[in-house]
């Protein structure tokens, strides 16, 4: 499983990238989706990595994200009450670890909505010019995107 955050804005972008940001449904800054490792997904996630930070994502942190900002429609809050009434699942805790090793997807959950619309990560990003390894805050983050989305709890 994925986290991917759009980091930079589309202003003066191609319109290839823009496409490919709106498959993603990553409309704006800061929002936050998981998908599955799959070759179509890290194709377009490749294609995209200049705009995004992405990496492998564990089972604490994707039950941290969906306590603090799942939302389900209508915009209420996600709650174990609603997991259990909707799935096959007693709660958050069991979900998130469903969603990590692939067993489940978002769409298993009727009404959960997909993006999670995250703040802006405490102390900031360090410069969205450069990738990850350069010391920025683009590209592929690997198992260190957990401290970035903690920060962007």
């Amino acid at each position: 499983m994925y986290a991917v955050v759009q980091v930079r804005g589309v202003v003066n972008t191609r319109q290839d990238i823009k496409d490919t940001l709106k498959m993603l449904r990553l409309h704006h800054i800061n929002h936050c989706v998981l998908i599955a490792d799959t070759p179509e997904n890290l194709g377009m996630i490749r294609k995209v990595k200049d705009y995004v930070a992405y990496g492998e994502v564990d089972a604490t942190t994707i039950e941290t994200l969906l306590r603090t900002r799942g939302r389900v429609l209508g915009d209420g809050p996600l709650t174990d009450e609603y997991i259990k009434s909707n799935s096959t699942y007693s709660g958050i805790v069991d979900f998130a670890q469903a969603l990590a090793n692939g067993e489940s997807k978002l769409r298993d959950i009727a009404g959960l909505k997909p993006v999670l619309r995250l703040h802006p990560p405490r102390k900031g990003y360090k410069t969205t010019k450069r990738t990850f390894v350069q010391g920025g805050s683009l590209g592929y983050y690997g198992q260190e995107i957990n401290t970035l989305l903690y920060k962007m709890r």
